[in-house]
């Protein structure tokens, strides 16, 4: 007898992720694919890591997180937000942001509860739907300019919906959404009681002097929200997988339930290490920014003579690129391309579930070295 895997999980396919990069080392491709850097964060973060290794802190640290990080988030929370988020009862130390969108999601969703996803959305967050037992109900964001629809996400709002998730700024889209617009989705969740789980991992990468904004500092937000981030985007370590989750003590103690049993305690010496980071973040960003811009500016100058057209990213290190009617799917260009071309890319039609306007975009990935910038670029100029 062949035995079954549970039906919760029949309808959650394979990572795109996985499969791109496993394409990428089997073709050799230069690797415009997954969302990570392909250089290293400071090396005095890399120095912090291994004082900490020398200083024995290196047992389990206690379940919510190492006291030390947990107050460097409280203290950048409230001096770039505002919120004042209490150390011990409120922050929640994780195995990246990955694992706090699980914890959460399992924490406060019932089976029959309904969940809205602004697609294109990132994969996690409709898996973590499916695994709770809940239902993932989804409100398009439209090309180019992927704003919020005040309209189409009334429509979505049935007696079952619980939560929102809300990603800002957004992957695959690189928007970072107006206070109009965030303002339509916290109304929204007042008006029907809902959650509203937060996740804000590219918070600090914003261009062209656009800067975040949390949503649980909205008015009336900050009890009915979940904000998720992690050192790892900030920091470019994301193997680390250092994240945190900040809610009111009632919701934080659900979370707190689900990540004991799943993690329980997050890696000792890299907590320490990236709370030295957030704690000199005040100086490291300004560097930071600007190398990511110039990241982004280098991949939009390079395809203004490619048949890809990009939507340029007001955040994160994503970029979208329009394809043109004449190149098949966005499966079949990506295909092509990391096959043909030896450059892999990530086709987002796998973000949308209502809409089919994934298959005619491509996601490309510009945190990578100038080298890597340049190959991927040169191989993505066909005609």
């Amino acid at each position: 007898m062949i035995h079954k895997p549970a039906r919760r999980i029949e309808a959650i396919e394979p990572s795109i992720f996985a499969t791109m990069s496993r394409l990428a080392i089997e073709h050799a491709a230069v690797n415009l694919g997954q969302g990570f850097p392909d250089f290293d964060g400071p090396s005095w973060i890399v120095e912090a890591f291994a004082g900490a290794l020398r200083s024995e802190k290196n047992q389990y640290a206690p379940m919510h997180g190492t006291a030390r990080l947990r107050k460097a988030v409280a203290a950048y929370q409230q001096k770039f937000y505002g919120l004042e988020w209490n150390a011990e009862t409120e922050i929640t130390v994780t195995a990246g942001a990955t694992e706090a969108l699980f914890s959460s999601m399992l924490a406060l969703l019932d089976e029959g509860d309904e969940v809205i996803l602004f697609e294109p959305f990132y994969d996690s967050y409709y898996a973590n739907a499916l695994i709770a037992g809940a239902t993932p109900v989804c409100v398009t964001l439209h090309a180019p300019s992927f704003r919020i629809d005040e309209a189409a996400l009334n429509a979505a709002i049935t007696g079952r919906t619980r939560m929102i998730v809300f990603n800002n700024p957004h992957n695959p889209t690189g928007r970072v959404f107006s206070q109009d617009e965030m303002n339509v989705v916290a109304a929204c969740a007042r008006r029907h009681n809902l959650l509203v789980l937060s996740d804000e991992v590219y918070e600090f990468l914003t261009f062209d002097g656009k800067h975040h904004t949390s949503f649980a500092s909205l008015p009336g937000m900050r009890t009915r929200t979940v904000s998720i981030s992690s050192t790892g985007k900030t920091f470019g370590m994301t193997g680390w997988k250092i994240g945190f989750a900040m809610a009111t003590g009632n919701l934080t103690n659900a979370i707190r339930t689900v990540h004991q049993f799943a993690t329980f305690a997050v890696n000792t010496p890299a907590q320490h290490a990236m709370a030295h980071g957030l704690e000199k973040l005040h100086d490291y960003l300004p560097d930071f920014r600007i190398l990511y811009q110039q990241k982004r500016d280098m991949l939009l100058r390079g395809l203004e003579d490619s048949i890809l057209k990009p939507i340029t990213p007001e955040g994160t290190y994503f970029m979208m690129v329009q394809l043109p009617s004449d190149v098949g799917d966005d499966v079949q260009c990506a295909t092509r391309l990391v096959t043909e071309r030896q450059v892999a890319v990530i086709p987002p039609s796998v973000f949308y579930r209502r809409s089919t306007e994934g298959q005619r975009m491509l996601r490309l990935c510009f945190a990578k070295k100038e080298e890597t910038l340049l190959a991927g670029i040169a191989r993505l100029q066909f005609h």
